[in-house]
């Protein structure tokens, strides 16, 4: 420490952990999960969102599995995409995607008048078989996620289902809890953004 505030990089990161740390023990988690959740609070300095994430039994063993096999992660937007651990990500032998941007998608979004995050994802479709999905901002990427599951049966590895906001967003979100087939993590009401999500691919690439 220098100056009277701290500099030492791992040092903050402890010091940081052992603060949030006491939000964390009365809830009785793994040791997988406290990772998780420790690494989403520290993301947003917000120790609230420990009562709202909601993770599926298998959903961590299932996120680390498929890293270790070097899956690959679809986000809705780069925001996500940029947060996630580039470096970590290529040792795994996995692959960041992000098509938002697209001259195809703008496109064909404004076509059809729907979102560019629903027409990215309609975009990706089978490719993310057996793939991490990890949507941070838009609610609607969520929503073509799950008619993507009961129409044409994709089955990804896992869905971290994090959008925020105040229109769709905490209702995409019961939706997946509702209605996915495959293991999640998810935020419940109107907390997220691809802080969150690259957060918890984070958490997930620190334990591969």
């Amino acid at each position: 420490m220098t100056h009277g505030y701290m500099t030492d990089p791992q040092g903050i990161e402890e010091k940081s952990m052992q603060i949030i740390a006491p939000y964390l023990a009365p809830m009785r988690l793994t040791a997988e999960q406290i990772k998780v959740y420790e690494r989403i609070i520290h993301a947003t300095g917000d120790p609230d969102y420990a009562r709202h994430i909601v993770a599926s039994p298998a959903a961590i063993t299932a996120g680390v599995e498929a890293l270790r096999k070097g899956r690959d992660i679809y986000t809705d937007v780069h925001m996500a995409r940029v947060g996630i651990n580039a470096g970590k990500m290529a040792r795994c032998g996995g692959r960041l995607f992000c098509q938002i941007d697209s001259e195809t998608v703008r496109d064909e979004a404004k076509s059809l008048g729907i979102t560019r995050a629903m027409v990215a994802m309609r975009k990706f479709g089978r490719g993310m078989d057996g793939q991490i999905i990890a949507i941070g901002n838009a609610p609607t990427a969520l929503w073509e996620v799950l008619s993507l599951m009961e129409r044409e049966g994709l089955r990804p590895a896992l869905i971290i289902g994090v959008p925020v906001g105040f229109v769709g967003a905490a209702e995409s979100k019961e939706a997946l809890l509702a209605r996915s087939p495959v293991p999640l993590i998810t935020v419940r009401g109107h907390k997220g953004g691809s802080t969150v999500a690259a957060a918890i691919c984070n958490a997930l690439l620190n334990m591969v």
